[in-house]
């Protein structure tokens, strides 16, 4: 579970809170092996055992007193009597891992007797769109193969196909038989025919193991609908418009409550992953269109605003179908169209699933994303739930969970993988902050259940077939991590512990939601008021500004924060985030999709990512095996005094490797596969959550644009190469000429 504060001192008081500009808040990755300083938790059972406070409900921890018979809590101060069975377990304080360590992952024993512990076997269930083309076909045949090599022995695997109708495929016998079932047309219809009257779910879930060879052959009969079948199926639309059909929702309804009717006996989670090649057009849960495109000058209507918000509930409904069915949803979309993903990343990020955008075929890394996701570790079930002492609480909550409706400051997870990043922010809870004398130091505890699903012991050797071996069984355990952090007692103590990375994740969070709210353009104002408010109290902070009849002088305002190490990288950041597709307008070209991909993609990544993502590294190579410089800024001032031949720009999504014009002819191009910078590559490439993709690009001869595009640094350049748009020295100029209005 790694924990990282924007802040590593906390503010004193709520003045020194508002007085810095800063946010305040943290970011958890609770299912990351280690913490941010690479150390693995404790481990040990009987986590049911943990005392807990009475007051609070926080569990004991290093940081709490210890008499011989209670304890105090080191969150609210509650003095707790211990059990007779506790005060035992504490005579051994060394075979305790809540007395050795602050982070520590315990096992919680079966809920039911032993007979009853629930077994399980992994089920996952891919629903592919026919109303494709054969292109799309081929690249989803090959990441179900991917995917097929990824699955662990004991795994169980449905094949399902949707357009104008459902089609479930029996695999287990020697040939592949596929049972299609019409989807109604009409906007409310549901299936006529309950799925398991089609084919009981244990006949459509095979075992990898045995049927691999049959589902692949399964997947080489997947051929696209045609045109002509889909319209004499779907008959004349309104006004005479032939309807379409691709009748996503009715069919992921349906799958949905198939899968529903086993959980908790045949599977704990089951993950579908849906195949999609277009917007859903046919049936329940089908999506207009139109409202992308040209009507918006007619009508009159912000763009970036009216693109965002979802234009029907059926997918965030849907969504908590699914949760309520043990079900994960993973969509993975392949289209260049249209598609509203506005509306169907609920299905999604709700459910605990991701969502993949690919704008084409062609260059597609989608074998290897799945093969990459599936080949994680990741737990599900979970219940993440953050307590502090009693100065400060949790304001807002980020990232794709979906809380509590009872409880605060709960979130449910269906599924978190090693990456999946969450974000909260702190708000004092009185007027009077925390002690400036120490005796009461900011203390919170992150508490993380969770389940897994842990393979049966290898038993060839003891001659049982599979037939006789044990099935998966599930281990439900509980992850706790108590922190303490220092106090800062004036401001400029506070800038000193700045973290850039998690500031930047608590701002990309809070543009999200107020894009989402308000608008593109009222996130973009947000993000840049917050920073002539910032820059404007470190100049008053370090009195740096003078004053001349009342007003400060221009040439005296520290906009590049000279005096702070921590604070320098943030003007560069927001700058970046400013030019970055994520808040650009729909007038620059952005694809509402792509806004929508970047804003799940964004909001759950760890800080060292999301900075990658959001401002790239560049860095230069004298030869494919010696690097020259390991950063340089963003623009082309830097390629040409550095005299470096070969740079490589990581972008998180993308990596490239350019070779500039001037570059020695006898190096070679593309780097060899053993040199220095290859190695360097493929280590990023393993540590990814996604496969970026990697270009090559030789100068002078090759379209360097791709690569141009990121130096985003140029003045009266964004990269798309519209002259408006400033340079990072003109908006250092203009955040300047605001910060002198604002301390007026």
């Amino acid at each position: 579970m790694a924990v990282s504060a924007t802040v590593s001192r906390f503010p004193i008081d709520q003045g020194a809170q508002e007085g810095s500009g800063l946010p305040w808040g943290l970011t958890v990755t609770p299912f990351a092996a280690k913490d941010e300083n690479g150390r693995a938790p404790a481990y040990g059972s009987d986590g049911n055992l943990l005392p807990r406070c009475e007051n609070c409900w926080a569990y004991f921890n290093t940081y709490c007193e210890l008499e011989q018979w209670s304890w105090s809590c080191a969150l609210c101060g509650t003095l707790n009597g211990l059990s007779s069975k506790a005060v035992a377990r504490y005579s051994h304080p060394q075979s305790c891992p809540e007395m050795m360590s602050s982070f520590i992952d315990l096992e919680l024993p079966a809920e039911g007797p032993e007979e009853e512990e629930m077994q399980a076997r992994p089920v996952y269930v891919a629903a592919v769109d026919l109303s494709s083309s054969e292109e799309f076909l081929e690249l989803t045949k090959s990441a179900l193969l991917a995917a097929l090599e990824a699955l662990g022995p004991g795994s169980l695997f449905g094949l399902a196909t949707f357009s104008h109708k459902l089609g479930l495929y029996d695999v287990q016998g020697p040939i592949p038989v596929v049972k299609n079932v019409l989807i109604p047309p009409d906007t409310e219809g549901t299936l006529p025919i309950e799925l398991d009257d089609v084919m009981p779910l244990l006949q459509f879930l095979a075992p990898v193991e045995s049927c691999k060879d049959r589902i692949a052959s399964a997947l080489e009969t997947l051929r696209p609908t045609t045109s002509w079948e889909r319209t004499t199926a779907a008959g004349q639309g309104m006004d005479g418009v032939l309807m379409g059909g691709r009748g996503f929702g009715v069919a992921m309804e349906a799958l949905i409550n198939y899968l529903g009717s086993e959980y908790g006996s045949t599977f704990a989670l089951a993950r579908i992953f849906a195949f999609l090649s277009g917007p859903p057009d046919y049936g329940a849960g089908q999506l207009d269109t139109r409202r992308y495109g040209e009507q918006y000058a007619s009508k009159g209507e912000d763009a970036d605003r009216a693109l965002l918000p979802e234009q029907t509930p059926f997918y965030k409904d849907l969504a908590a179908v699914a949760v309520q069915a043990g079900v994960c949803v993973d969509i993975f979309a392949v289209t260049n169209e249209y598609t509203d993903l506005a509306s169907l990343k609920f299905l999604s990020i709700e459910s605990g699933g991701s969502l993949f955008l690919y704008s084409n075929t062609d260059d597609s890394t989608l074998p290897q994303d799945m093969y990459r996701m599936l080949s994680r570790p990741y737990a599900f079930g979970c219940i993440l739930r953050l307590r502090t002492s009693t100065e400060f609480k949790p304001g807002n909550s980020y990232g794709h969970f979906f809380p509590d409706p009872q409880y605060e400051n709960v979130q449910h997870i269906i599924c978190c993988d090693s990456y999946a990043t969450y974000a909260y922010d702190f708000e004092f809870a009185n007027n009077v902050g925390f002690s400036r004398h120490g005796s009461e130091v900011p203390t919170l505890q992150i508490a993380f259940q969770y389940t897994v699903v842990v393979p049966p012991e290898e038993l060839s050797h003891s001659g049982l077939d599979s037939a006789t071996r044990p099935k998966y069984s599930l281990k439900r355990r509980l992850r706790i991590r108590t922190l303490q952090y220092g106090t800062a007692q004036n401001i400029n103590e506070l800038y000193d512990t700045v973290v850039p990375d998690v500031v930047l994740s608590l701002l990309v969070h809070k543009v999200i939601s107020a894009s989402l709210e308000q608008g593109v353009r009222e996130g973009r104002m947000l993000l840049h008021d917050w920073l002539v408010i910032l820059t404007a109290q470190y100049n008053d902070a370090y009195k740096i500004v003078q004053y001349k009849n009342g007003s400060p002088i221009t040439s005296q305002i520290d906009v590049s924060f000279s005096q702070c190490p921590q604070l320098q990288p943030l003007p560069r950041l927001v700058f970046a985030l400013l030019r970055n597709p994520l808040l650009r307008f729909h007038e620059e070209g952005v694809h509402p999709d792509y806004r929508i991909y970047l804003q799940c993609l964004f909001s759950a990544l760890e800080p060292s990512s999301l900075h990658r993502a959001v401002y790239p590294m560049l860095l230069s190579y004298s030869t494919p095996d010696k690097q020259a410089y390991p950063r340089h800024s963003l623009n082309r001032a830097a390629l040409f005094t550095s005299g470096s031949p070969i740079f490589f720009l990581d972008a998180f999504t993308t990596l490239i490797v350019f070779y500039s014009s001037t570059a020695d002819p006898a190096l070679p191009f593309p780097p060899p596969h053993d040199c220095l910078l290859r190695t360097s590559i493929n280590k990023l490439k393993q540590e990814r959550c996604i496969t970026p993709k990697l270009i090559f690009i030789r100068g002078g001869q090759d379209d360097a644009t791709v690569f141009e595009n990121y130096l985003i640094e140029e003045q009266d350049v964004d990269g798309s190469g519209l002259t408006s748009v400033m340079g990072f020295v003109s908006f250092l100029e203009d955040i300047t000429h605001n910060v002198l209005e604002y301390m007026k």
